[in-house]
């Protein structure tokens, strides 16, 4: 399955090498490059390479890097390049699949809450691992973990919450 995406990739190379694209033909060899350098750091330790999921992964943490540069640019005044950096977000953004709304990610929190019984801000590795096997590259990760804190906070705060370590009365 990662040779499709290495396809995919590969072929809007070609294409923007085609059209002329100098933005898009740099971008794209940026994640060709982010892909094998991984690759090839699996490799060392005795993987067989990367995953489909891995790839996605790679894509999103290059997308994350360009919006905080992006904001960085823009609280210096260089516009220019914080547009530069969001250009290149566009286009990695194309390979990525389609990412849940802000809303349907909160509410696809709440029903796996409700569907492992978490109880409390312990649960949040459990919730977590159970939304990246179940929405691998289809929502914002850290948007999720935030929207599960706050819900797993008032799940396991107030005065009847048991066994919580951090109780203390100060």
């Amino acid at each position: 399955m990662r040779e499709a995406m290495r396809e995919k990739i590969n072929a809007a190379l070609k294409a923007a090498q085609d059209e002329g694209d100098k933005r898009r033909c740099a971008t794209l060899r940026l994640v060709q490059t982010a892909v094998k350098d991984r690759e090839s750091a699996a490799r060392e330790n005795g993987k067989d390479g990367v995953n489909e999921i891995e790839v996605v992964e790679i894509l999103q943490k290059m997308v994350r890097q360009r919006e905080s540069s992006a904001i960085e640019f823009e609280s210096g005044g260089q516009l220019d390049l914080a547009e530069q950096e969001r250009a290149e977000q566009e286009i990695i953004r194309e390979f990525l699949p389609a990412q849940f709304s802000e809303d349907e990610t909160k509410a696809i929190c709440e029903a796996t809450v409700n569907d492992i019984n978490a109880r409390g801000l312990r649960d949040i590795g459990r919730c977590m691992s159970e939304l990246k096997t179940r929405y691998p590259g289809q929502m914002d990760f850290v948007q999720a973990s935030c929207f599960l804190k706050d819900m797993l906070r008032s799940e396991g705060a107030g005065p009847s919450a048991e066994g919580s370590d951090d109780a203390g009365k100060g």
